[in-house]
Parts: C-alpha cells; structure tokens; sequence
C-alpha cells in the first residue's frame, strides 16, 4: 500500500506543480458519506450499508472545462452476522477468522468534465485505476449428535487468499452538484458508482469467493425444526462456488478549494428594493411521517391530527410512517399531535416562518416513544394452512394473570402490546375452534434494537376423532402434580369445554419407553387422572373428560425397548394428547 501511497502524493505533487503553469483550474476536495453495496455484491453474504471518505484533485485545462483528476478513497461495508441457531441435537453457528467487513482503498486517475451557472456547478468525472482490498473471513458449520455420533458439515465458507487480502483494477463513474460560497471555496453533494474488474490482478485471484452447500428445496431446515436426524438430507450433494466484485453506489457531501479565478466572480453588491428581500411565504403541503423514538423505524397505525387555521385533518399512518399528506394549506400557526396505544408524541408546532422558501412541501417528522413491544400475530387455519380472520384472541401475561382479548381483522392479524421483560400466553377463544396455548417472551429483548415480536397461532376445527397434542404440557421427574406452567396449557382446555357444552374428550398421557412397562402404564395413568380432576375443579362434569394413561404403548418414533435413542427422541413420546370422543 505505501508505494500506492507514494505514486499518489507524486501526482498530486505534479499536478499543483503543473496548476502553476497552466491557465486552468486547480482544485482539491474532501468528502464522505454513505456506500451502499449491489447486486451479488450486496446478496452473497448479506452486506450492509457502510461508509466512505478520502480526497480528490482536479487540473482542469484553458477554459476550465475539461480536466484530468484522481481520487483516493477508503470504504468500509460489513456483512452481516449469521445468528446460531440450536436444534434439540445439535446447531448452526458461524466463527469469524477475522473482522467482518469488506475494507477497501481505491486509487484512481481519469478525465473530469464541469458545467458552469454562476454559482453551481456540475461536474462529470470517470476514474480508472486499482482496489486494495481486504476480504471477511468465516466458515458457517451444521453439527449434529445422532445414532452415528457427532457429525459437523461445512454449509458455508469463504475461500480466499490466506491473507484475505487482493488487489483488482477498479472503476468510478460519478456526478458532483457544487455551490461556490466564493469563487475559491465551495460545497458539494456526490453520487458515484465504484466497481472492481476482472478475476485476477496479474496471476492472483481478486474476486471474493465462497464455497456453498445449497439447501435441498423439497426438505428445508426451517424455523420449526427441532431435530436434525441427517444433515446431508437438508443440502444438495454438490458444492456451490461463488465468486462477486466489489459493487457500491456511494452518496455523500464534501468541501472543495480552487486554486485559480475559477468560473464565479462576485458581483458587486447594490442596495436591494423592498420587495427583493421581502420573504417568500405561500400556501404548501404538508407531509407528517412518524417514526419510533427508540429504533428510528416508520410507525404504522399512529392517529395523526393537524389543527389550525381553520381545518381539522386527522388520519392514520402507512407502513411507510406517512399520514395523509395536507395539501394546499395557508401560512399560520398549526399544531401537529400522534397518538397510538394511548401514548402520544410531544406536540409539533408550526408557524408562518415554516412556509418560507421555495419548497412545495413542508415535511416533518414526529417520534411516538411507547416502551413496549408490539406482538403482531395471525390466526391460520391448522389443516388449509392459510390465516384465518374474525378469531378471538386471548393474551395472558403469566405472572399477573392479568389478560386482553382482540378479534383477527380481515387478513387473519392481530396486534398487542408487552410490556418489557415479560412472560405471555396467547390462545385462540372461538365456539367450535381448538388452538395451542402458545408462549412469548419479551424477557433478554433490547427495546432499542427490536420493535416487533411475531407469532403465527394455529386454529383447528372441532370435530370428531380429532386429536391434537398438548403443547408446552411438562411433569416433573416421576411425579404426576400439575405444575404452574401445564395449568396455563389446562385452562384453555377449560375454556373449550365451557365454550362448547356438547364436547366431550379424551385426555391421555403418554411415556416413553425408558423404564418399567407396568411402571410407566401406572404413571401415565396418574397424570392423565391429575390433569382431568385439574379440568373437572375448574366447574367441568366429569361425565365429559375421559382420563386414559397409554404408557408407552403408543409410540410416536422407533425408541422401543432396547433401541439406543437420543433424549431429544425420547422427548418425542413423553406427551400430553386430546381426543375428540363426541362433539356436535
């Protein structure tokens, strides 16, 4: 890099040395601002937003429009960090060798053209020259423990220089929109296009790579898997082999001097009329978009009202933040107020100053500083697997018992909040429908980073000889008690059956086949009578709740008598399960 470095502070030498000798223009700028990555540069490891910064110089010839400069440039994107994920035998992590970042230094040399209107100007500029640039390195690993013992796949690695380093010849194209306080000093705006070319740099690869097992799409791992049985089930046989050029559309603001006249002399000053300074204040639109306070994301579903000067405009935030832009309105004093969930923004205030300018529309943003989080939910249909609308919801925090109801709207969604740091039940509570007792938890959850908690809540027809596992229904180690927790999955059981007088169930419970046969038959049977006579305490008739103990006569798997099997197979069988016995 030094002798980059050394070639560049020679031709930045020459070119001053050559300014003083020419007629034209000689101007040096700094600048920085944002680099956005695209394409397969941006999608082959998920790369963010980043940074850039560095300085220019331009020689412009005798009439100062086209000239020669160079550019040298640092930019800074990371990628983005792959999560764990954890099966119940095993898990998906990533370790990183090094930073995660792409860190690169463009220097180049190329042509610059300038259109000139007194005080703006636009200046075109097309670079050519060479990418120093330093590549992330990491190795993304499936582990499993099954029958066979511990296996560890590879899914994703990079494949780089040892060094993780290469260097490429690179492109810049850009635009710069400058004004000029004087005709030396001004201030601009830049939009470019950096990209590097070619595979190699000389006999060295310059490309960043990565080696990849595809997922196999007819049987993915997804959020709901809980058990990786053989890994190379979930992936392709073959390896897949990226390979991406570095990619970036960059926008910032910078600083320039010129050394010359440049293309704007002052204009002696003269006494201005009246009406040449008077302010421009006119009639405008209005725009209000609302944002959370403590993540900076739009906020949908936020009653905005505008008052004064005789109108009275309420309405509801887009997905966008937006509320109904106001058109057309006249100079004055308005207030501007947000309310959601019974909170409200500070109180926005505008003024006839406010419509000063050129500008058609007056745009304001107002932030709505709620501390909890939003649960957004959707009630769908267990056997079509589509979302379901107009479902009773039922939340319940867990610790107060203190509960909230909310039916589905058209599209099967519905919304709560939670408080911070908190356990919750959500249940579906609908005449001739049956729903898990699903958990959330807003307990570890950083409110300045996460807005939203999603949840999707399963709702399944009544009918008869249905049956359905009990979800989150846990016993203590050889005890048949009803602990806190199974109570919560019971009481909705509870609702059910007051909910539909004519059902009646079967509530069985289930062992795996560790053990004594006759023992597990015995303590099956003790669990299934605890969770019935919990049911039948709560005001139901016993005449409507069968309790039957199966042991482990009905296994769900291979883990019979005998049969080496993991804890997380096991776990399998060791369940909870109602039958529909008679329901119309």
């Amino acid at each position: 890099m030094k002798k980059y470095l050394l070639a560049l502070m020679l031709i930045g030498f020459a070119f001053y040395a050559l300014a003083q000798q020419s007629k034209g223009d000689f101007q040096v700028g700094i600048f920085g601002g944002a680099s956005s990555p695209l394409n397969k540069y941006k999608n082959i490891v998920d790369t963010k937003m980043g940074y850039h910064g560095g300085i220019f110089m331009d020689k412009y010839f005798s009439g100062n429009r086209l000239g020669l400069g160079i550019d040298a440039r640092y930019i800074y994107n990371r990628v983005a960090k792959n999560e764990s994920v954890a099966f119940l035998n095993g898990m998906i992590s990533t370790h990183y060798a090094s930073k995660k970042r792409f860190e690169d230094f463009v220097f180049s040399l190329g042509p610059t053209y300038r259109f000139t209107d007194n005080r703006f100007h636009v200046e075109a500029y097309l670079r050519g020259g060479v990418m120093l640039q330093s590549f992330p390195e990491f190795v993304t690993t499936l582990t499993y423990k099954d029958t066979r013992g511990v296996t560890s796949v590879d899914v994703l690695k990079t494949v780089n220089d040892a060094s993780n380093k290469a260097n490429s010849w690179a492109a810049l194209a850009g635009l710069r929109f400058n004004y000029m306080f004087t005709p030396q000093f001004g201030a601009y705006v830049h939009v470019d296009y950096v990209q590097a070319l070619g595979s190699k740099f000389g006999s060295k690869e310059s490309r960043f790579t990565t080696e990849e097992f595809k997922a196999d799409a007819e049987n993915p791992i997804t959020a709901t898997t809980e058990v990786i049985h053989h890994g190379n089930h979930y992936f392709l046989d073959a390896k897949t082999v990226e390979y991406t050029v570095h990619q970036t559309l960059n926008a910032g603001v910078g600083l320039k001097y010129a050394f010359g006249k440049g293309q704007w002399e002052a204009v002696p000053s003269r006494p201005l009329k009246y009406d040449e300074v008077k302010p421009v204040i006119q009639n405008k639109d209005l725009q209000i978009v609302v944002k959370d306070k403590q993540t900076q994301l739009a906020l949908s579903g936020v009653t905005v009202s505008i008052v004064g000067e005789g109108i009275e405009e309420r309405s509801i935030t887009d997905a966008n933040g937006q509320a109904n832009k106001v058109v057309a309105i006249k100079p004055g004093n308005y207030e501007v107020i947000g309310e959601k969930n019974g909170i409200k923004t500070p109180i926005l205030y505008l003024s006839a100053e406010d419509f000063q300018g050129s500008a058609g529309t007056i745009l304001r943003e107002i932030y709505h500083d709620d501390p909890r989080f939003t649960l957004i939910g959707e009630t769908f249909d267990c056997d079509l697997q589509r979302n379901l609308p107009n479902i009773s919801t039922v939340l319940t925090n867990t610790e107060t018992k203190m509960n909230v109801s909310q039916i589905s709207d058209a599209e099967g969604k519905f919304i709560y909040q939670l408080e911070q740091n908190s356990d919750y039940s959500v249940v579906a509570n609908q005449q001739g429908r049956y729903s898990q007792t699903e958990f959330v938890s807003t307990k570890g959850l950083d409110r300045s980073q996460t807005l939203y908690v999603t949840l999707k809540l399963g709702v399944c027809e009544l009918k008869n000889d249905a049956e359905f596992v009990l979800k989150n229904i846990f016993y203590d180690f050889d005890k048949s008690d009803i602990r806190p927790d199974a109570a919560l999955v019971l009481d909705n059981v509870v609702a059910i059956l007051k909910q539909n007088p004519t059902l009646k169930i079967e509530l069985s419970s289930h062992t795996d086949s560790r053990g004594n046969d006759d023992y597990n038959l015995k303590l099956s049977q003790r669990r299934a009578d605890a969770a019935v006579k919990y049911i039948v305490s709560k005001g139901i008739s016993a005449s409507r709740v069968v309790a039957k103990g199966y042991g482990e006569k009905r296994l769900l798997n291979r883990c019979g008598n005998g049969v080496q099997c993991s804890e997380q197979e096991h776990q399998i069988n060791r369940r909870t399960e109602i039958k529909i016995l008679e329901y119309h």
